[in-house]
């Protein structure tokens, strides 16, 4: 028996007793050259098989490879926990996690696009300002030397950050930086130069202008003990070497939004934006600089480009071309080169990640993929089969962690997880192709056979939330209303404007709205659900009041954590560039706690004994206390009653944490709800969950707003807004608004064809 492509069926990825997280003893043949889907529910252990094994072991093998010095190096990889694993190839990761990047990296510097483009300018640009380095804004020789390459500036305001009619010592520097007491401060009022005393309005002329710009010599400040010796900077010296040289994107958290309080931020006035100096932006083709080329779509570029018929430069236009197709392909011909990429979605992102490996001649690999449908309209599903077909295609294994029934229809062998999550999972339920599936008696399979059609009553709004003249991005000054008292969906292709409508203009024109957006959440092996909902100050005081003890001695990050371990129950040891080992911890045995809290009990339970308890079992234990039963019971009701209250968050799936997220932010008091693709990483069974859910929340009298491409949400919908007609400057305009079978008949909608055929299919 052959497989695809003429392969010997023996020519397989094998493994052999994986136990990795909650596989229980997985044995798996995966056939090579073939596009092969991983399916099941959200925990399942689809990802312990895929990444924390397969993907793992492949880096690891390739890392022992290099000498030792490069190996120490590269991230480290601990052997995953299985019998034997043969035949892996080299492997390649496209994973969902954001791209992030600061304001210097854009989809042009991503993708390597703008490299090619510096080199068509200066070849082919006229006049031209000499090597390609002179074309790049990342370069000192190439960025406008007024906002160094970043396109805006950011600008100290006087009038923001100086109360002039306080003292230096009754805080006349109004920003949390220069607060009175601190060393800022100190460099002022106690340098002996200025009466701190006396109002900023009073200052001579010499005075202020030390203050504020004085710099080149040292001030003797006085402490408790000693008279310290300090340079001498003047507030805006000091204020825009500190926290604007490197750009606001260089400080974090606190010290960002304090800095963001006293600076205008605006378009630079030099370079209008275009990040270059005079030279580079000088040079043109066809009338336009490198800069408006980058803000070009890269469809509207594809044809600019297809304008240049200069020999000489035909290479480079032929290579950008294609690059820029490869991007178009993939449904992301919306997005320019100047784009952000820490403003990617993370659909987006991944997609991009993508397309790095298009035009790669390589073969015998391994393409991983993390639900790479995420964030795609129904109309572009097609298009990613066929990119994972053409990887496969090139003589490559193409392995895809999904949700998606499309795709799966795309596979030529699924493999699904389950029967169920956590410690109900980790089992492999079946193997087939996708008709074989669809006959299975797997909760996937019969998923598959109860696609639901639209729901027979939908309920009355209640009134009604406008949005007025919205122009955010790509928007066409839209004014809609949002109905209250029912469940609405945003739907439209990618790009077309929703995120922009939503989570931009309407967040901020309904602040008290609560968002529940895509954002990750804070993952570590310290941290767990029961911390996550914040259940853990109750729990401790609860433990300490029963045994008259401090609640810190129940803490494994505080006193009570085992000394030999730290409170981690693991002990990794680094063995330079050998592969690190992580052994359970031998004095607490992986309980995470020193004896003397271990002793103490509530209810006849131990503190460890209390976190390895599930959800389910908790809410149980936890009956007479009504906060921790109630945060409990949002866990619950997100479909997360299997997870252990002790669990570390890093051990979790995407779907898993995307619940828990939204278990946590439910707990948030309000009337309106907005859920940015809360489907992301659930299977349809979790849909149902998720579904049900919503109900609930609309129920209870509140209204909910879901920005969602999956149809199974849009048909259980009571009202739908939809946006269009295409992406980009295509878009942004509102294309309907009604119930989901008004939809269906429309026939102006992108949306409206899919769902349609997805009608039909429920139908037959």
């Amino acid at each position: 028996m052959e497989s695809r492509g003429g392969r010997q069926a023996n020519d397989t990825i094998t493994l052999e007793g994986v136990r990795e997280n909650n596989l229980k003893n997985v044995s798996l043949r995966i056939p090579k050259g073939c596009l092969t889907v991983f399916t099941g529910v959200s925990g399942s252990g689809k990802s312990s098989l895929v990444f924390g094994t397969i993907a793992v072991e492949s880096q690891r093998q390739l890392n022992a490879t290099f000498p030792w010095f490069i190996r120490n190096r590269l991230p480290k990889h601990e052997r995953p926990n299985a019998r034997g694993m043969d035949h892996l190839s080299t492997a390649i990761v496209v994973d969902q996690k954001p791209i992030g990047g600061n304001s210097r990296s854009t989809v042009g510097t991503m993708t390597e696009i703008n490299a090619a483009l510096r080199v068509l300018f200066s070849r082919h640009g006229r006049p031209s300002a000499g090597p390609s380095t002179l074309y790049s804004f990342n370069d000192p020789q190439g960025m406008c030397p007024e906002c160094e390459g970043l396109g805006r500036t950011a600008r100290l305001d006087l009038g923001l950050l100086l109360d002039e009619d306080k003292s230096l010592n009754d805080g006349a520097i109004t920003s949390s930086l220069f607060a009175v007491g601190s060393f800022n401060w100190q460099l002022y009022a106690q340098s002996g130069l200025f009466d701190p005393d006396k109002p900023i309005r009073e200052f001579t002329a010499k005075d202020r202008e030390l203050l504020l710009h004085g710099e080149g010599f040292k001030v003797q400040r006085p402490g408790r003990e000693l008279t310290y010796s300090n340079e001498y900077e003047g507030i805006v010296v000091r204020f825009n070497r500190r926290y604007l040289k490197g750009g606001l994107d260089a400080l974090k958290g606190k010290e960002r939004r304090a800095a963001e309080q006293v600076v205008r931020t605006g378009v630079c006035e030099v370079c209008g934006g275009g990040r270059l100096n005079e030279a580079a932006l000088a040079s043109r083709i066809d009338g336009k600089n490198i800069a408006d080329y980058a803000a070009l779509e890269v469809t509207e570029l594809i044809a600019e480009l297809a304008r240049i018929d200069d020999p000489v430069a035909k290479p480079v236009v032929e290579a950008v071309t294609a690059a820029l197709k490869r991007v178009e392909a993939i449904g992301l011909g919306y997005l320019s080169l100047a784009r952000e990429t820490s403003t990617l979605s993370g659909g987006e992102g991944q997609r991009l990640k993508t397309v790095r490996h298009l035009g790669s001649s390589l073969s015998d690999l391994t393409f991983i993929f993390d639900e790479p449908s995420v964030a795609l309209h129904p109309r572009d599903v097609h298009r990613l089969n066929e990119l994972l077909g053409d990887l496969r295609d090139k003589g490559n294994t193409v392995l895809v962690v999904e949700h998606n029934p499309d795709v799966m229809a795309a596979a030529d062998h699924i493999v699904d997880m389950g029967p169920g999550a956590g410690v109900h999972g980790g089992e492999i339920v079946f193997e087939g192709t996708y008709r074989q599936l669809g006959k299975a008696g797997t909760l996937t399979g019969r998923k598959l056979r109860e696609r639901r059609g639209l729901k027979d009553e939908l309920r009355t709004p209640t009134g009604s939330l406008t949005i007025r003249d919205a122009a955010l991005n790509n928007l066409k000054n839209v004014t809609v209303g949002i109905p209250t008292g029912v469940l609405t969906a945003i739907t439209g292709v990618a790009g077309s404007g929703k995120s922009s409508l939503i989570s931009g203009v309407f967040a901020a024109q309904y602040p008290e709205a609560v968002m529940i957006d895509q954002s990750g959440i804070g993952i570590s092996s310290r941290s767990t659900p029961a911390t996550y909902v914040d259940i853990m100050d109750t729990v401790r005081t609860l433990f300490a009041r029963a045994n008259d003890a401090e609640p810190g001695l129940f803490s494994f990050n505080s006193t009570g954590g085992c000394p030999a371990c730290q409170g981690r129950g693991v002990i990794q040891t680094d063995l330079a560039y050998m592969d690190p080992v992580t052994v359970t911890c031998e004095v607490c045995e992986g309980r995470r706690y020193r004896p003397e809290a271990l002793e103490k009990t509530l209810r006849g339970k131990n503190i460890a004994e209390v976190l390895a308890l599930t959800v389910e079992e908790g809410l149980s234990y936890f009956e007479e206390d009504a906060a921790v039963v109630r945060k409990l019971a949002t866990l619950q009701d997100v479909g997360l009653s299997y997870l252990t209250l002790g669990q570390p968050l890093s051990t979790l799936s995407g779907g898993e944490r995307q619940r828990l997220k939204l278990a946590h932010r439910l707990q948030d008091t309000g009337s309106v709800f907005v859920f940015d693709e809360p489907t992301t990483g659930l299977h349809m069974a979790d849909v149902d969950t998720l579904l049900a859910l919503l109900d609930r929340i609309v129920d209870d009298g509140n209204t909910v707003v879901v920005v969602e491409h999956d149809l199974q949400v849009v048909k259980h919908a009571d009202w739908v807004i939809d946006l269009g007609p295409d992406a980009g400057r295509h878009g942004g305009q509102v294309l309907f608004e009604g119930t989901p079978k008004e939809l269906a008949a429309d026939e102006h909608s992108i949306t409206a064809r899919y769902l349609r055929t997805d009608l039909e299919q429920v139908r037959r």
